[in-house]
């Protein structure tokens, strides 16, 4: 346990942040699952649709700290080549 004033308190912020973290976490997976279940089905425009939302979600998760910039761009590169991949089947 914490013995001093600062080290309860970054205890409390940490806290918090983990709960928001992982609130915007669930968000962009779940904006991912929504990319990937269109691409699945085959649906180009809807994989289209989903991606244009996915990706500013993605990207915001960098900047607020959720994870690193290189894994946001991985996340998006993938997405959008397997939505390559589904328009060059089609």
């Amino acid at each position: 346990m914490a013995n001093t004033r600062s080290a309860r308190k970054m205890i409390r912020k940490i806290r918090r942040r983990t709960e928001v973290n992982g609130n915007r976490m669930s968000r962009i997976r779940t904006f991912i699952r929504k990319v990937e279940a269109a691409v699945a089905a085959g649906d180009v425009e809807a994989a289209r649709d989903a991606f244009k939302k996915a990706e500013p979600e993605i990207m915001r998760g960098w900047t607020k700290g959720v994870f690193h910039k290189r894994t946001a761009s991985r996340k998006i590169s993938r997405l959008a080549r397997s939505i390559r991949r589904l328009e060059s089947a089609a």
